[in-house]
């Protein structure tokens, strides 16, 4: 039987729709659902996509089922999908770049269900001394080139966590932060962290990868007891493990507003710091779509400000 399919438009851009009807998440959220996200993050979401390279996180068969990254536009892309050459390692990867709600459908139709980006943007970068041309490729191994816009600390809870802990740590990590000259903000991960950003002037990767890796060590001795900044699993029992490695040229995050490919379709929600200080339950500030909607229609994007130029600090140096 073949594909039900549904032409349409979306901002003059023809898309071809297909199998809407079909259930991606166990809870019974839909393609459609999905679809529906999507459009309806898109006036918060994609200024905090624009000119980043999307890595999506696909799921064919829905999250019960296998799923694959994907970095490369794929086959059958439609032409007037935006993209950015990156040189990683020794091959070139065409990456998407999202600069429309279009392309977030597009997306939502291959059931590329999670969206994740890196540290910097494409126009931020230079590539002998000028601003790259989406043809022009990137080199991540350069250190010189990638130039991160904003600096990142992920929480990630190890065994025996639970967000009440998690969202303390996020207020110690946000006085420190703070301590430094710089402007947190916080969101969930969408499974069990939370990840805290700081917007910066763009600095090159290596050296936000060291100060952030100087920091997590800092606070680590600090509180022993709450953190550890080594992947071990084994030391991660009963603390938080607090990842640098997110800001890594070749590393990328969950994006804000992106769905997480979980049992219920969760959210990678931005939050106030009133309601992270507010935190008492352990399975506090758990938000599906439906959740997240509700909450842009009441309340403004606790983000928007992270955009404005007036936030962003000097990237502070780490101890020599």
């Amino acid at each position: 039987m073949p594909d039900s399919e549904l032409r349409t438009e979306v901002d003059g851009r023809p898309l071809t729709l297909t199998n809407l009807d079909k259930v991606l998440f166990p809870s019974g959220f839909s393609k459609a659902e999905v679809v529906d996200h999507y459009l309806r993050v898109a006036p918060v979401m994609l200024p905090h996509l624009q000119g980043r390279c999307i890595t999506r996180l696909r799921f064919p068969n829905g999250t019960a089922q296998a799923s694959f990254y994907e970095k490369n536009i794929p086959a059958g892309a439609p032409e007037w999908v935006t993209t950015q050459e990156v040189l990683a390692s020794d091959s070139t990867i065409s990456y998407v770049v999202a600069d429309s709600p279009a392309t977030l459908v597009w997306f939502s139709n291959l059931a590329a269900l999670e969206l994740h980006t890196p540290q910097w943007r494409a126009q931020d970068c230079l590539v002998d001394g000028h601003r790259p041309t989406p043809d022009e490729p990137i080199s991540i191994e350069d250190p010189e080139q990638v130039r991160c816009d904003r600096v990142v600390v992920d929480l990630d809870p190890g065994p025996g966590i639970t967000m009440v802990e998690s969202a303390q740590a996020a207020m110690i990590f946000a006085t420190a932060l703070a301590q430094d000259g710089l402007i947190p903000f916080v969101k969930t991960s969408g499974s069990k962290g939370l990840q805290l950003f700081a917007p910066i002037h763009p600095a090159r990767w290596r050296d936000v990868l060291a100060y952030v890796s100087a920091l997590g060590k800092r606070v680590a001795t600090q509180h022993p007891d709450r953190f550890v900044t080594t992947m071990a699993k084994d030391a991660r029992a009963g603390r938080i493990y607090v990842d640098a490695l997110q800001n890594r040229a070749d590393r990328n995050t969950i994006a804000p507003w992106s769905l997480r490919g979980k049992d219920f379709a969760s959210v990678s929600t931005p939050l106030t710091w009133e309601e992270v200080a507010a935190v008492d339950e352990p399975d506090a500030l758990r938000f599906d779509s439906a959740t997240v909607l509700a909450r842009l229609e009441a309340d403004a994007d606790p983000w928007a400000d992270l955009l404005d130029p007036a936030t962003a600090g000097e990237l502070p140096q780490p101890p020599a």
